[in-house]
């Protein structure tokens, strides 16, 4: 049973359903790969997905690295009919009435030289967003809540050098990492940033959706760190009276969220506030931000089990030691009732869904209940 319009469960789940996860270096990858599996309904590592939606039933889900399928019927509609919608290992299935799915930066092709190493392949680090093809890495949002198609916005094409005071990448001698004419087009998002109004009953909750890039595989000019905070940032814009009046979107609209919103950030932000590579000011500033209930840390035994003597690892949400993945509740509107990461410990139920990565995810889900006020 799902909870009801007045408490609702909400999670962000990054799934590893791109072609990289299912074939080897050799072979190719393309949104093809993905097609074949959710057509088959027998894919190991997606029903392994499947069950966890299952066991956790959240009313509202984001699944990150879902890679985007132009045909629905063969992208999410498939993985709905023959997975979610089947059941997994016992557990009841789960149908979702409502979606979005649209296309994201990763794998489109740019004519320039992004990554400076000599060569113009128009993929990989050469795409507006890492990626060997188009859609790889996308992003779906599932609900059993209407959304309110008209009011969507989306900032794909929102242009990095439009944000005031963004990050800056040099070459070691000073000069532009970008040439002129690239970062004229260079979009800030590495697959998009949506929202998404949910009609919850009578009241209405934006879903702030995004996968920033990982601040990583780089140089000493840290392009990556550098994108990959200001997407966070943006977020942080939109939310905060005043700061996000430069923003537009795809739609033609400008400006930032209205005050006096209920909203939720989700989605894999390639960022913690307290360890790894990122530049960790933007998801600090965004958890401290008045707006919202940054305090919320959701945790599991299954984290804490995995990496023994640190004092932040209950709080982790990827098997490579690091609180990533956020569902971030609005001040405004909205009560935390519960909260937790889908991480079971060793001698708990259904562990081995999270054995290894190839089980199902090197990500978990996490999740919060929520009361609508």
């Amino acid at each position: 049973m799902f909870a009801s319009a007045a408490e609702i469960r909400v999670a962000t789940f990054n799934v590893s359903m791109e072609a990289e996860n299912y074939v080897g270096d050799d072979e190719q990858k393309s949104e093809q790969v993905l097609i074949e599996r959710l057509r088959a309904g027998d894919e190991a590592q997606i029903q392994a997905i499947a069950r966890i939606i299952q066991l956790q039933r959240p009313d509202v889900i984001l699944l990150t690295e879902f890679d985007y399928i132009e045909n629905p019927k063969k992208g999410v509609e498939a993985f709905l009919q023959n997975y979610l919608a089947v059941s997994q290992q016992g557990a009841e299935p789960i149908h979702y009435g409502h979606y979005f799915y649209d296309q994201v930066n990763t794998g489109q092709p740019s004519p320039y030289d992004l990554n400076r190493d000599g060569e113009q392949s128009g993929t990989g680090a050469d795409a507006w967003g890492y990626g060997v093809y188009p859609g790889q890495y996308g992003m779906l949002l599932l609900s059993r809540f209407p959304i309110e198609e008209e009011q969507i916005r989306t900032f794909r094409h929102f242009k990095w050098k439009d944000m005031p005071d963004h990050k800056v990448t040099l070459q070691a001698d000073g000069s532009p990492w970008y040439s002129p004419e690239a970062w004229a087009q260079f979009p800030l998002s590495s697959k998009s940033h949506w929202d998404i109004p949910l009609q919850v009953g009578d009241k209405t909750v934006h879903v702030l959706a995004s996968h920033p890039t990982p601040p990583v595989f780089d140089g000493p000019e840290n392009r990556n760190g550098k994108r990959n905070h200001d997407e966070i940032r943006f977020w942080n814009d939109y939310i905060s009276r005043g700061q996000g009046d430069y923003i537009y979107d795809d739609q033609g609209r400008s400006g930032a969220l209205p005050d006096d919103t209920r909203f939720l950030i989700m989605g894999d932000l390639n960022s913690s506030p307290v360890e790894g590579d990122s530049i960790r000011s933007a998801i600090v500033h965004l958890l401290e931000n008045r707006v919202v209930q940054g305090d919320i840390t959701p945790v599991s035994r299954g984290a804490a089990e995995h990496t023994l003597d640190n004092p932040h690892a209950a709080a982790h949400t990827a098997s490579w030691r690091a609180r990533v993945d956020y569902v971030i509740p609005s001040a405004h509107g909205l009560e935390v009732m519960d909260s937790g990461v889908f991480w079971p410990a060793i001698d708990e139920a259904d562990y081995e869904l999270v054995a290894s990565r190839s089980a199902s995810s090197d990500h978990r889900l996490v999740w919060l209940q929520i009361k609508l006020k």
